[in-house]
């Protein structure tokens, strides 16, 4: 079979993607929510996992689950992700966690945030480091994004990038 088609250019693919619909956009369901993975952070939690593999499968999780969603749909479909309140994960500090989450990437997006994210429980007494090292912990205090900080969690910039 020899191909047929056209072979287009990287710059008219770029175009065309541009501005032609994408057929993945049909599909932007989403498939994970806050709520399904913070039902798992409280079973590694149950089974004695620490906070910060709680903290990467839940919040790192999530916020991947959240990327991959608003390439495929935008922030409207991706916003979605975070309709159900996560229930109590056995964590105040991951319970906290997720309402940051949610509240960060709606004001980062544009979205409004969903009204659990406000609930005065989602807050950690004090300050938690999430996975901060005692060396980055000045850095973290002062770059956590505002959603993170008015919980009392704590991040370095470099805490949300992904691959």
């Amino acid at each position: 079979m020899v191909f047929q088609g056209e072979v287009l250019s990287v710059g008219e693919l770029m175009r065309r993607s541009d501005t032609e619909p994408s057929a993945a956009v049909a599909d932007a369901g989403v498939r994970h929510t806050a709520a399904d993975n913070a039902a798992h952070v409280a079973a590694l939690l149950h089974a004695g996992d620490s906070l910060a593999v709680a903290w990467r499968f839940g919040i790192l999780q999530t916020f991947d689950d959240y990327q991959s969603t608003l390439r495929r749909g935008g922030p409207a479909a991706a916003s979605a992700v975070f309709d159900d309140a996560p229930e109590a994960t056995g964590a105040r500090e991951l319970d906290a966690a997720f309402a940051a989450l949610a509240d960060h990437l709606a004001t980062a997006d544009g979205w409004e945030a969903p009204s659990w994210t406000a609930d005065s429980s989602r807050t950690v007494p004090g300050q938690w480091f999430a996975t901060t090292p005692a060396m980055f912990r000045d850095e973290a205090v002062s770059d956590s994004p505002p959603a993170f900080r008015k919980r009392g969690i704590f991040i370095t910039r470099r805490a949300l990038l992904r691959a």
